[in-house]
């Protein structure tokens, strides 16, 4: 028994379509999730920048006694895992990794699009990983920069969002991708925007599902799995107030919460 809570963290309110998937696979979790909505969007910033943002939000979140903690910022993820695992002893898991793994075992003909932000995909993160893991693979990346302000104001399914999509998508959908990795956690929310431009051949790959798979099996491993029955406790922190929490609380938790306000500068 184990009632600590699971840390999530991203550059804004996109994660919380992880903090979804995690209540999905383990319902009885308490999750502590730290929005940086006053430093959004991590996407158009420094690998240096995103890495010190992803560092002052691990320092938050160690002091909610977490006992693991989800790096659910793609952008976070593909810049700056590697020295977080360094600077803290906390288990970290990026949904770069677990993404990876689905995309490989979604597409049948080995070529597999990637959108992301734009430093996701200067970082190369998933096309390294993807072909490391095998080398036959080809991969397609395209930055859609104005998902996450779409996302963001809500705007998900519409004119303005299908006709981004449409010229974000057209390029990687003429090379014939079969799999295209959502590399943000903003993008689940134009999902059905997205799923209508590529065509149901085209299977969609959310990382954040495989994510929360990959935790749970690890704290099933390490025996710190929370045994209780009832719901987990979910607590919220922006650092920056914002209409949009409580729009896409409702739209991806089906439940509305209550942030609270911090200043993450102070840690």
């Amino acid at each position: 028994m184990d009632k600590r809570p699971i840390g999530i963290f991203d550059s804004g309110v996109g994660g919380l379509t992880v903090v979804k998937q995690v209540m999905k696979v383990m319902p009885h979790e308490n999750i502590v999730y730290f929005g940086d909505t006053a430093r959004l969007p991590y996407g158009s910033k420094s690998k240096e920048a995103v890495t010190k943002f992803s560092k002052q939000n691990v320092r938050f979140l160690l002091t909610k006694e977490v006992k693991a903690i989800i790096v659910a910022c793609n952008t976070a993820s593909s810049n700056s895992l590697e020295e977080l695992h360094s600077a803290f002893d906390v288990p970290i898991f990026g949904v770069v990794d677990a993404g990876v793994g689905e995309a490989l075992r979604s597409t049948h003909n080995k070529k597999i699009g990637v959108i992301g932000t734009a430093a996701t995909v200067r970082s190369g993160a998933y096309e390294k990983m993807i072909c490391k893991k095998d080398n036959e693979m080809q991969v397609f990346s395209r930055a859609c920069p104005l998902f996450v302000p779409l996302a963001e104001e809500g705007w998900t399914d519409n004119q303005v969002a299908r006709l981004a999509a449409e010229k974000y998508l057209e390029d990687l959908m003429a090379k014939g991708i079969d799999s295209l990795v959502l590399g943000c956690t903003h993008y689940p929310l134009l999902k059905k925007c997205i799923g209508g431009i590529v065509g149901d051949e085209v299977k969609l790959v959310d990382p954040a599902k495989a994510t929360a798979k990959q935790v749970k099996l690890f704290l099933q491993e390490k025996g710190i799995v929370n045994m209780e029955e009832k719901a987990g406790e979910r607590t919220f922190f922006l650092s920056d107030y914002t209409d949009m929490f409580y729009s896409i609380c409702q739209k991806a938790l089906k439940q509305g919460y209550v942030p609270e306000i911090i200043d993450i500068e102070q840690f």
